[in-house]
C-alpha cells in the first residue's frame, strides 16, 4: 500500500474529519470569546476599577533605549487571556453537561420488551385454540 493511499484512508476516516471540524469551530469560537472579553466584558470592569484599560497594564522591566524597545511585563493582556480561557472552559463544561444529561435520559428510558420467541408464540396459539373449544 503506497504512502498516499494510506494517508487518504487515514484522512477520510470519520473521526479525523470530525476532529478537523471541531478544531475549526473551536478556533472560531475562541475568536468570538476573545472579542467578547476584550470588547464587551473588560471595558465595564475597567470603568468600575477607575478607567483601567487591562491591555495597558504592564510593568516596565527595562526602559526603552536608543538601541531597543522597552522590556515590559504585560500582565493586563495575560489577565484578559485567563478570562478568555475561563469563559471557554465554562462554555465547554455546559455543553458536556448537557450532553451527559441527554445521554442519561436515553439510558433511563425503558427498553421495549423483547418480542416473544417462536416457541412462546406457538404455545400461545395452542392455548387460545384449546380455550376456544
Amino acid at each position: 500500500m503506497s504512502m498516499m493511499s494510506e494517508f487518504k484512508e487515514f484522512a477520510m476516516r470519520g473521526n479525523v474529519i470530525d476532529m478537523a471540524v471541531g478544531i475549526v469551530i473551536g478556533g472560531a469560537f475562541g475568536k468570538i470569546v476573545s472579542s467578547f472579553v476584550a470588547d464587551v466584558l473588560m471595558p465595564p470592569i475597567g470603568i468600575m476599577l477607575g478607567n483601567v484599560d487591562f491591555s495597558d497594564l504592564a510593568v516596565t522591566l527595562q526602559a526603552a533605549t536608543d538601541e531597543g524597545a522597552a522590556v515590559m511585563l504585560r500582565y493586563g493582556v495575560f489577565l484578559q487571556t485567563v478570562i478568555d480561557f475561563l469563559i471557554i472552559a465554562f462554555a465547554i463544561f455546559l455543553v458536556i453537561k448537557a450532553m451527559n444529561t441527554l445521554k442519561k435520559k436515553e439510558e433511563a428510558a425503558p427498553a421495549a420488551p423483547p418480542a416473544p420467541s417462536k416457541e412462546e408464540t406457538l404455545l400461545t396459539e395452542i392455548r387460545d385454540a384449546l380455550r376456544s373449544r
